[in-house]
């Protein structure tokens, strides 16, 4: 019976292809559904049931050589990671879900190849962070052919330029980088929390898993973003250089040295400002006591002058009266 339901399962469940290089290293993501979460989950290396032995279990030591094993039973999937690769670890393996007097159940079938040379598909990083709000740019290099998707782990794709998952804008850009690299640019834009998932980047038959984590904005990333908003209302658009690394592309954000830097040179800015109005302010009072002191000063000539003017005119009148009366004195006296 577990066999014939082996065989069942293989013909319902997507075969998944990966690539490794020797030396390097994997992560399997295998989803499960809400009633499984309590059940033993196991790795297991074969084609078909009678030769698929089990490699690792939730339920023993999580760890067998250079395979380990972990279960998240908040998001329900549970991983495996493969170190070391060798040409001998190219095979066939499973996610499979244990059940207890019942055929235990398989979600997931890998070919996993392992080859001395470059792979025909791969990422520079399996993990890729962002922030709420912001973007990332995962670069998946290629030398196959076939249609190229991006996907999420059983959700939806978008292939072609553009699309959305999830309410999250989506654009795949196809480019060569210095090395003749090909490369198949995938950016995810306005981030939200629930993005959090593994996703799929696909080309022909071949795919690699890539997991993205998006956190919530520090008070220094927003602070950081307002600060670049308010200097560039432009909106610029992410970066689809071959060459990038997965990276966080959000805008946003220098860090919390940079922002240090910023607020540093605001206070500068404010003290200029303080410094200089008071020096106004002090000017503009010199110039109000000089004006008035030199207004005081025209007024008390003026008085002066006037009263110098109207005691020269009495003296003035005075004389001429004196004068006045000596000739007419004079003039009797000839007379007489």
């Amino acid at each position: 019976l577990k066999s014939h339901f082996g065989v069942l399962l293989l013909m319902c469940t997507i075969l998944r292809h990966v690539s490794v290089q020797t030396g390097g290293s994997i992560t399997f993501p295998c989803h499960y559904v809400l009633n499984h979460i309590n059940h033993v989950k196991y790795w297991c290396k074969g084609l078909g049931w009678e030769v698929c032995s089990y490699v690792v279990r939730t339920d023993h030591p999580k760890s067998s050589g250079k395979t380990s094993i972990s279960d998240d039973i908040n998001k329900r999937i549970f991983t495996v990671t493969m170190t070391d690769l060798t040409s001998w670890d190219s095979n066939t393996y499973r996610c499979v879900v244990e059940i207890n007097r019942g055929p235990d159940i398989m979600i997931q079938w890998f070919y996993l190849s392992v080859t001395p040379g470059t792979p025909e598909l791969y990422v520079e990083q399996q993990e890729v962070t962002g922030v709420e709000g912001g973007s990332v740019t995962v670069c998946c290099y290629y030398s196959n052919s076939g249609d190229m998707k991006w996907c999420r782990m059983g959700g939806d794709c978008v292939n072609g330029y553009s699309g959305t998952l999830h309410g999250t804008s989506v654009t795949l850009t196809r480019t060569s980088d210095a090395n003749n690299r090909k490369v198949l640019t995938v950016t995810m834009s306005g981030l939200k929390m629930e993005n959090t998932d593994w996703y799929w980047c696909s080309v022909g038959e071949l795919e690699m898993p890539v997991h993205i984590t998006v956190s919530q904005q520090t008070a220094t990333q927003r602070t950081s973003k307002m600060t670049s908003t308010t200097q560039d209302p432009t909106p610029q658009q992410p970066s689809a250089s071959p060459t990038a690394e997965p990276v966080q592309t959000d805008n946003t954000s220098q860090g919390a040295e940079g922002n240090m830097e910023e607020v540093h040179q605001r206070s500068i800015d404010v003290k200029v400002l303080l410094i200089s109005l008071g020096m106004l302010v002090v000017v503009t009072a010199g110039i109000l006591v000089t004006w008035k002191m030199w207004r005081r000063h025209n007024m008390s000539c003026s008085s002066l002058l006037f009263i110098y003017l109207q005691s020269a005119d009495s003296e003035q009148d005075i004389t001429y009266s004196t004068v006045t009366n000596t000739r007419k004195i004079a003039q009797q006296v000839q007379t007489e």
